[in-house]
């Protein structure tokens, strides 16, 4: 069994029985690869079935010692596991080496969010009397509004807003969708935008139904909505390391503060785990904590 064809295979299980995005699954033998190299490095080459615990060890030091983040290393390695999950399941192999790893510590990620304040001031940096001002409104309040990944912003449809429910139809990781409420300002900033703008650019063939387009007419990059974000944040004066992620984070964080059930959250985040959306109620205690120490009487040092 050779590499090359083994991980055509893996790719097309994770494609259409895992049905991963093609994102995810490039990411995934992204990080195989790393296992490939140094298989096939070895004094005698090694095919994927010989790789042990005791080989798998010793490729895991390697990375570690190249410099390795500590959450790459676990991306990897989950990488690695799901592989030899599929062998173990194909019958190819009979123990799945990577029972005994542990995956490297990690620690625990507060990410960074903005507060009600911070998010108003962004959008009244926007200048209303420029071109394509209400696309930029309208992605701003969906972004934060719908708690979307940029992704999922980039290639929204019109076809899935449901504007007399209040709903929008999701298509996120996996290609698993979701329902998720967009809020009365988006869906107005929204109508403006397709009324006022869309409706005058030029329509590349294919994204009749992408919402939010360039001025050229194609789909919005990820890469122009970043700058975007990056732009209003510095024109604001918010000093925040943030990019259009953040705004999905304050979704969140802001809904958890407000009392909102985390049950909730994990389905309009699009969550597969609970584990994932449990962050936000650290961040929340995180963020109870700070005031306390900046503001309480006690707290404070003479």
């Amino acid at each position: 069994m050779d590499w090359t064809r083994t991980l055509d295979d893996f790719r097309m299980h994770l494609k259409l029985e895992r049905g991963l995005s093609d994102r995810t699954i490039e990411a995934y033998l992204r990080d195989m690869s790393k296992l490939q190299a140094f298989a096939l490095d070895r004094p005698v080459p090694a095919p994927p079935e010989a790789i042990d615990l005791e080989e798998l060890q010793v490729f895991i030091s390697q990375v570690s010692k190249a410099g390795l983040a500590a959450t790459s290393q676990a991306r990897l390695l989950s990488a690695v596991r799901g592989f030899y999950t599929y062998l173990r399941r194909e019958r190819i192999m009979e123990k799945d080496p990577t029972e005994l790893i542990e995956s490297p510590r990690t620690g625990r990620y507060l990410p960074t969010f903005l507060s009600v304040e911070e998010i108003d001031r962004m959008v009244q940096q926007i200048d209303m009397a420029a071109p394509l001002a209400h696309r930029d409104r309208a992605m701003v309040e969906t972004l934060y509004g719908c708690g979307l990944r940029v992704s999922e912003l980039c290639g929204l449809r019109i076809s899935r807003i449901n504007v007399e429910e209040g709903f929008v139809r999701v298509i996120g990781k996996g290609d698993k969708e979701r329902l998720v409420p967009i809020s009365p300002e988006a869906l107005d900033q929204i109508g403006l935008y397709v009324t006022h703008e869309r409706v005058h650019l030029p329509m590349r063939k294919g994204v009749e139904d992408v919402l939010f387009l360039n001025a050229r007419g194609g789909q919005i990059s990820r890469v122009a909505v970043f700058q975007l974000v990056k732009k209003l944040a510095a024109r604001a004066g918010i000093r925040k390391t943030i990019s259009p992620h953040t705004f999905r984070h304050s979704f969140a964080t802001h809904l958890v503060e407000g009392g909102a059930d985390l049950r909730a959250v994990q389905e309009m985040l699009g969550h597969a785990s609970i584990t994932t959306t449990e962050i936000y109620t650290h961040l929340d205690r995180e963020y109870l904590r700070s005031n306390i120490m900046r503001f309480h009487p006690r707290a404070r040092r003479n």
